[in-house]
C-alpha cells in the first residue's frame, strides 16, 4: 500500500477483489461545477429527523446513516458499494494475502451467497466446495435474504472451529452437506512447475502485492536447469486483484515501454495510461534475482475461463493484442470497469465506478470479456460450471466503445454443460483438459474443444437426449480443430456476482 499524502491513500486494485482503488479528490471546483441539490438534501434531513423522533422503536444514528449510504448505491452498477468497518478490513486482508475463514470467494444469487471460487489449498477447496455452489444453509440456518456481509460474518470465526454448509449444486439432485474446520487463510498467488518436453506451467490465482516478485523468482528458478521451450500462464478462476501486479506480470512478457492498459472516465484523474516497465523495487523484487531474457520470446499460451476477471483480463487482453500469446479456454467474465476508493474515515469508505479500462488496441472488455483464440471446454466431456457473466448482472455498466461486440443474451444460447454430479479437477493436474490443449498448441498439435464421445456419454448417463447419439460421427471428428479466429459452437454461460466477493475480503 502506497501512502500518497496525509489525507488520502489507496491501493490500485482491479477485479472482483476491489477494482482499481485510488484516492478520489473531490475539489471545491468540482462541487461548484455540479452543485449539490440542497432542496433534496433538506428533504432527506427532514425524513431522517422524522424517523429519529417518531419511529415506534429507537434507531441508532449510525444505523440510519449506514442504511442511507447503502441506499445511494442500490441502483448503481454492481461494483459500486459502501464499505463499512468489516468490509474495509476484509478488503485489506485479501490484498495482503492473509485472512481467517474457509477460503472461498462469494457473491450472491437469488438473495443467497454463491461460491465464485474456492481458494486453492484451503479448507473449502479440500472439502470439495466448487465454483457455482449456492450456499443454502450455514450451520443449519437458511441463508435466504441474508445479507452478504452477514453471511461472511457467520462463515468467519476462530481457527480450529467447525462449520456446516449446505449447498445446492447444478447437476446434483439433492443438497450437499460439508463439515469444514476454519483456518487462517494464507494465499500464495503464484505456483508452477516444469512439465514434460521443456514446457513451464505457471498459475496465478490472485494478483497480490508480491505476485510479480514471486513470478520472477519462479521463472528464474526454471532457468537454473534449462530455459523452457514453452510457457503456459494459467489465469483461470483468477478474479483479479492489484492493478500494479497486473502491469508487473504483463511487463515480464512484453518489452518495457509498451502500453498495457488505459482508463477513461468523466474526471481528468480517471484518464490514465499504464506502460510495461522493467522490474524494480516497486515490485518487491529481490535485487539478486534477475528476470530471465527468455520470458519475452518463449512461445506462450494463456489459459482463461469465466472466473478470469478484471486484472486477469488486463493481462490476457494485452498479451492477445500484441500477439504475444495464444489465449485458450472460455470467454472471460467481462469486467472492464474501474473503481475508486474514497476513504470516509479511518476504517470505512465507498467504492465508486469512475472509468472503463481498455486494452492496448483500444478494446473495451466491459460485458464482452476476452474472446479466446481457441475455445476449449472445462473438461473433455463439456463445461462444468453454470454461472453468469458481467453482462448478466443487475445494473451492469454498459459498454461505450464504438467497436464493442454485442453482448450475448444469456437466455438465447445453450452450452455444452456436463449433466449430473460435477467432479472437479485440479488446475495443472493430469486430468486438466484445457492444460492438455495448451500443450497441444505449443507443440503444434490440433487443439480440441472437447471429446465428442465423452460428451455423448455424459449426456446419456444423465438421461439427456442427444440427437447426435443416434448417428455417431466418424472417428476423425475427435481430431477436429478450432479455427484461430474465435468462438465455435455454443457460448458458455455462468453465474457470478462480484459485488459479494468484495465483501469476503
Amino acid at each position: 500500500m502506497g501512502i500518497r499524502n496525509k489525507k488520502s491513500f489507496g491501493w490500485i486494485l482491479v477485479g472482483f477483489l476491489a477494482g482499481i482503488m485510488v484516492s478520489l479528490g473531490i475539489t471545491a471546483a468540482a462541487q461548484k461545477a455540479e452543485p449539490l441539490p440542497l432542496k433534496g438534501l433538506q428533504q432527506f434531513a427532514n425524513v431522517y429527523g422524522a424517523i429519529k423522533a417518531s419511529y415506534v422503536e429507537p434507531v441508532a444514528d449510525q444505523q440510519l446513516i449506514n442504511d442511507a449510504i447503502r441506499g445511494l448505491f442500490a441502483d448503481l452498477d454492481p461494483h459500486s458499494l459502501y464499505l463499512d468497518e468489516d468490509g474495509y478490513k476484509q478488503m485489506q486482508d485479501i490484498t495482503r494475502g492473509g485472512f481467517g475463514g474457509l477460503g472461498i470467494e462469494i457473491g450472491t444469487q437469488d438473495n443467497m451467497p454463491k461460491v465464485i471460487a474456492p481458494i486453492e489449498d484451503t479448507p473449502a477447496a479440500r472439502a470439495g466446495i466448487l465454483t457455482g455452489d449456492l450456499i443454502t444453509q450455514i450451520d443449519g440456518q437458511p441463508t435466504k435474504d441474508l445479507s452478504l456481509n452477514e453471511a461472511v460474518k457467520k462463515m468467519r470465526g476462530e481457527p480450529g472451529t467447525p462449520i456446516d454448509l449446505t449447498v445446492q449444486r447444478v447437476g446434483s439432485p439433492k443438497p450437499l452437506k460439508f463439515h469444514i474446520v476454519r483456518e487462517i487463510i494464507k494465499t500464495q498467488s503464484v505456483r508452477g512447475e516444469m512439465l514434460a518436453n521443456g514446457i513451464a506451467y505457471v498459475r496465478i490465482s490472485q494478483f497480490q502485492e508480491r505476485t510479480t516478485a514471486d513470478l520472477i523468482k519462479l521463472l528464474a528458478d526454471f532457468s537454473k536447469k534449462q530455459a523452457p521451450k514453452g510457457l503456459i500462464l494459467d489465469l483461470r478462476n483468477d478474479p483479479g486483484g492489484l492493478l500494479n501486479a497486473a502491469i508487473g506480470v504483463t511487463s515480464v512478457f512484453i518489452d518495457p515501454g509498451k502500453l498495457v492498459v488505459s482508463t477513461k472516465g468523466r474526471i481528468p484523474s480517471s484518464n490514465e495510461e499504464f506502460y510495461a516497465r522493467a522490474p524494480n523495487r516497486d515490485h518487491g523484487v529481490d535485487i539478486n534475482v534477475a528476470l530471465p531474457t527468455w520470458t519475452r520470446s518463449v512461445p506462450m499460451v494463456v489459459l482463461v475461463n469465466i472466473g478470469s476477471a478484471s486484472a486477469s483480463e488486463i493481462v490476457a487482453g494485452a498479451l492477445q493484442d500484441y500477439k504475444r500469446a495464444q489465449i485458450i479456454g472460455n470467454r472471460t467474465f467481462g469486467k472492464g470497469s474501474v473503481q475508486s476508493l474514497l476513504q470516509l474515515s479511518e476504517d470505512t469508505g465507498i467504492k465508486l465506478t469512475t472509468a472503463r479500462y481498455y486494452t492496448p488496441s483500444g478494446r473495451s472488455i466491459q460485458n464482452t470479456g476476452v474472446m479466446p483464440d481457441h475455445q476449449v471446454d472445462d473438461s473433455a466431456a463439456g463445461n462444468l460450471f453454470h454461472m453468469q457473466r458481467e453482462v448478466d448482472l443487475r445494473h451492469h455498466l454498459g459498454d461505450q466503445a464504438e467497436d464493442a461486440e454485442p453482448a450475448v443474451d444469456a437466455d438465447a444460447v445453450a452450452d455444452d454443460f456436463v449433466p449430473g454430479e460435477i467432479k472437479m479437477f485440479k488446475f495443472g493436474g493430469e486430468d486438466d483438459w484445457q492444460l492438455q490443449q495448451a500443450i497441444n498448441a505449443l507443440q503444434g498439435r490440433p487443439v480440441l474443444k472437447s471429446d465428442p464421445v465423452l460428451v455423448r456419454q455424459a449426456r446419456a448417463a444423465a438421461g439427456v437426449a442427444d440427437a447426435a447419439q443416434a448417428s455417431p460421427p466418424p472417428p476423425l471428428l475427435k481430431k477436429k480443430t478450432l479455427n484461430d479466429g474465435g468462438v465455435q459452437g455454443p457460448v458458455d454461460r455462468y453465474r457470478v456476482t462480484p459485488d459479494g466477493l468484495i465483501k469476503v475480503q
